[in-house]
């Protein structure tokens, strides 16, 4: 789960990440009251949505009046901003943030991950702030620089001053920077988060240490244990098709294919996908059923993978462990008659109870596909995709 810039730099700054101060607007009016009451001469007004390159997209307005705050915030409010993050169709913006000026002396980057690799929190930081890390990876890898948190022992004084040192802080600096990473290195372990980052960290012409902007992500299965942060998800920021999915304990990722896949498991489910490509088809999502799926959660996960028009043909793989094959084909049969199912669709079945499965739909009278392997099912859905258009 993603929150906004705001609600990050809240939450950070309970730990003791020093953030600028700044207040969300809804309305062009809530913006100038805000940039009235945190007083000064110039604020940066920022379109508040989850997704990255918003200053380049022209989210991000610096202004010097009030009323130049609230025209910032009247030409962002109910538009679509386009990033490279959120694809064509764009991300409308609701909410606003608007921030206190800043004297800005270095832009650098400082952010935490789990390392896949290492199964360990990772500092990550650069001098290269204000850029997208990946475009830093690829052009000039040399300038990032990790540490690795050993977890029997957590961050210690000399993690963060090798992040100091790399960063090429000096002096006073040098403490300031222990301090700051160190604070996000809570935040991220005991938030339950999956992603920190500060992009850019700001070297002050006073020379402070500032969040100029933040992203939180969170580990969804850790959400129970933070309701407070539950409590900040933004709906309207997600996929309406991937909430509903949600909603009924499905796993559902969609992606820009035309083949719908529904498998249990999500390692089965990455195979089938796999496969679907290696004979030339292109899958349209991910969607694990999960291994106790009733006969309704099948059923409506057909009806998700249908909502989406690109569809053109479905495939379902199940192998039937603790999930029953006559549980899989009695969904797979109502939600097709109910839906009047109108594109091709491949089942293959295995395990338990999957002879009584395959009669279930072979007595369906629907014109349903099956296949003795998985092999099988890819070819005979690309195949009938391709014959269909």
């Amino acid at each position: 789960m993603n929150i906004h810039e705001y609600q990050a730099k809240e939450l950070l700054a309970k730990f003791g990440v020093a953030v600028p101060r700044g207040h969300v607007a809804y309305t062009p009016a809530e913006a100038a009251a805000a940039a009235r009451q945190l007083g000064g001469a110039v604020w940066v007004v920022k379109a508040q949505i989850h997704a990255g390159g918003r200053g380049k997209a022209g989210g991000v307005k610096l202004v010097r009046a009030e009323a130049e705050a609230a025209e910032a915030a009247r030409g962002m409010l109910g538009k679509k901003l386009v990033t490279h993050q959120t694809g064509p169709a764009g991300r409308e913006v609701k909410r606003v943030y608007v921030e206190e000026g800043c004297d800005i002396g270095r832009e650098l980057y400082l952010g935490v991950l789990i390392d896949r690799d290492t199964g360990r929190i990772t500092l990550i930081a650069s001098t290269e702030g204000g850029v997208e890390i990946e475009e830093v990876a690829e052009k000039s890898p040399e300038k990032i620089l990790k540490v690795a948190i050993d977890p029997a022992t957590g961050i210690q004084p000399y993690h963060a001053r090798d992040i100091a040192f790399g960063l090429g802080l000096e002096g006073a600096l040098v403490g300031t920077a222990v301090k700051f990473v160190t604070a996000l290195y809570r935040a991220f372990s005991e938030l339950d988060a999956s992603v920190a980052e500060i992009n850019p960290l700001v070297v002050t012409g006073a020379g402070e240490l500032v969040a100029l902007d933040a992203k939180l992500g969170f580990d969804d299965n850790a959400l129970f244990r933070h309701p407070d942060i539950e409590a900040l998800r933004d709906e309207d920021e997600e996929d309406p098709t991937e909430l509903e999915a949600g909603r009924h304990g499905l796993n559902y990722i969609k992606l820009d294919g035309n083949i719908g896949c529904m498998v249990n498991g999500a390692g089965l489910a990455m195979a089938t996908m796999d496969i679907i490509k290696l004979h030339g088809g292109s899958p349209a999502n991910f969607l694990d059923v999960g291994g106790g799926a009733t006969r309704e959660r099948v059923s409506t996960a057909f009806k998700l993978i249908l909502s989406d028009p690109n569809v053109e043909g479905i495939l379902v793989n199940i192998f039937g462990g603790i999930m029953r094959c006559d549980v899989i084909a009695e969904g797979v049969v109502a939600a097709a008659r109910e839906v009047n199912l109108h594109v091709p669709l491949v089942v293959r079945l295995e395990g338990t109870n999957v002879d009584l499965g395959k009669k279930i739909l072979q007595r369906s009278g629907l014109p349903i596909l099956t296949a003795e392997n998985l092999g099988d099912a890819a070819q005979k859905v690309v195949q009938a995709v391709k014959e269909a258009g």
